[in-house]
């Protein structure tokens, strides 16, 4: 089946939608008709529930269909800012026979990217946007990069944007439509069969354009170095996500962010743990699907493979010798990173952000619960750490997990020995004792002063477990200097 001929069908079914559409509200205003020509319970039941529906569907349709203008990502950069990156683009598009974006926007993804607005149902463009993804820049060779630049630029060349818009549009509304019919079970039933149906036939579109676009990508700069910038986009966006949900997801915790993002990313990839990691999950075989936008990575290069080689000059320099000022660069997408309240947060370093970070997503809440639940236990004036251990030495220790379990830990065999040794944890930290400490390997590691690990899980579980070794407990926190009256902040 060609692209062209699915694309036809992306269009019918999408016009199918909208007639769809029409049927429930004619059937909606027919049985309304009816009940004043013949009133029954029967004729109300139906009636009732398809003008229901029907205002579900209107209302689902005009969401759908509001434009959201919104601020777009990253920012752009003009033809004096970067003028060999600017070069570049134009250079390619008249390789491939398609007119240059009308802007380059430099954005924080690993990825690469255009849009077309348009008008008339695609037919025509009025304003195009190409999307460069910086840790695309700071890992790939200049090869690679014009590879993909040609790669989306061919997206232009087959007219694959303007056809793209009212797919999206269309899909986007789709959803939205099954989405808003939750309470109408049935008709929500009938549009989620057709939603399929014209996703399956959208997306095998997106995908027979992917190819197409290879082989533009190919032509410019050849079978190698696109095959290795699809493997290393694929390895970067699993490490980029690794990065966001193990470092990036502390920025704001401790009401700090980290002054330097993409040199954190650098400094994970440069890690050789992390290196092997990444490399490992890249070769692991992908999960596909018919409702996928884009082939998978065997695919793509199993497709490439077949392709000419075209004679090239190779170019192995770093993607970033084409922008004129990479720090400045760095330092304005970081930039727009940030919504105005995270950038009055303080700006510190990696390392800062981790021991603030770490321990108050790990420590300082169970340290605050652990007093709590012994206050409430005991009786005590205040939450004072020590109520807490006072109620274990007389066995109290299903009273704790009942304060705690109020306060919102989850319960579980280990739930008083969980908080216990977290709490301990932030006891040493709030004295100076130990603190955290940033690895790109893995998880931050909790050390003493001397660099010796804290490790004090099988501690604590003992000391949960038996009432007779708190005594020891207060005696080795006393010598770490924490009173006995102390009361965590």
């Amino acid at each position: 089946m060609t692209t062209a001929f699915r694309a036809v069908l992306a269009f019918a079914l999408l016009a199918g939608f909208y007639v769809l559409v029409g049927l429930v509200l004619a059937a909606a205003v027919f049985f309304d008709v009816l009940l004043f020509v013949r009133f029954g319970a029967a004729e109300l039941k139906v009636a009732i529930v398809l003008t229901l529906a029907a205002g579900a569907l209107v209302q689902a349709l005009f969401m759908a269909g509001r434009r959201r203008s919104g601020e777009q990502p990253g920012v752009s950069v003009t033809r004096e800012q970067e003028p060999v990156l600017w070069q570049t683009v134009e250079d390619l598009a008249l390789r491939v026979r398609t007119a240059p974006p009308d802007e380059l926007r430099l954005v924080a993804e690993v990825n690469a990217a255009v849009s077309e607005d348009t008008k008339m149902l695609g037919l025509r463009a009025t304003r195009r946007r190409m999307y460069i993804g910086l840790p695309l820049l700071q890992q790939l060779t200049v090869d690679e990069m014009r590879a993909v630049l040609g790669h989306e630029l061919g997206h232009y060349s087959g007219a694959h944007t303007r056809l793209g818009a009212p797919v999206y549009r269309g899909r986007v509304s789709l959803i939205a439509t099954v989405a808003g019919l939750s309470n109408h079970p049935f008709i929500q039933r009938l549009f989620a069969l057709y939603a399929k149906l014209y996703l399956r036939a959208s997306q095998a579109v997106s995908r027979r354009q992917e190819l197409e676009a290879d082989q533009l990508a190919v032509a410019i700069g050849g079978r190698q170095a696109t095959s290795e910038a699809l493997r290393k986009i694929h390895a970067t966006a699993a490490a980029w996500d690794l990065y966001a949900g193990n470092y990036l997801a502390l920025a704001g915790v401790a009401g700090a962010r980290p002054t330097k993002v993409f040199g954190g990313f650098r400094a994970l990839m440069d890690d050789p743990v992390r290196q092997a990691e990444v490399a490992q999950a890249g070769a692991e075989p992908e999960r596909t699907s018919p409702y996928d936008s884009h082939p998978s990575l065997a695919d793509r290069l199993a497709a490439i493979g077949h392709l000419p080689e075209p004679m090239l000059v190779p170019d192995p320099r770093p993607a970033l010798t084409l922008l004129r000022d990479p720090d400045m660069a760095v330092q304005a997408v970081e930039h727009s990173l940030w919504t105005d309240e995270a950038l009055a947060l303080r700006a510190v370093s990696w390392e800062e952000l981790v021991a603030e970070g770490t321990y108050f997503t790990r420590n300082a809440e169970a340290l605050r619960d652990l007093a709590m639940a012994g206050q409430k236990v005991m009786g005590a004036t205040k939450p004072y750490l020590d109520a807490a251990f006072e109620a274990m030495a007389r066995g109290q220790q299903a009273a704790l997990e009942a304060e705690l379990r109020a306060l919102g830990w989850n319960p579980s065999e280990t739930l008083l020995s969980g908080v216990l040794v977290r709490a301990l944890e932030g006891v040493l930290i709030t004295h100076g004792q130990a603190r955290w400490h940033l690895s790109w390997s893995g998880p931050a590691r909790l050390l003493f002063d001397d660099g010796e690990e804290v490790r004090l899980a099988e501690y604590a579980a003992r000391v949960a477990g038996d009432s007779s070794a708190v005594p020891g407990l207060r005696e080795w926190l006393g010598n770490q200097g924490v009173p006995y009256d102390y009361v965590p902040d």
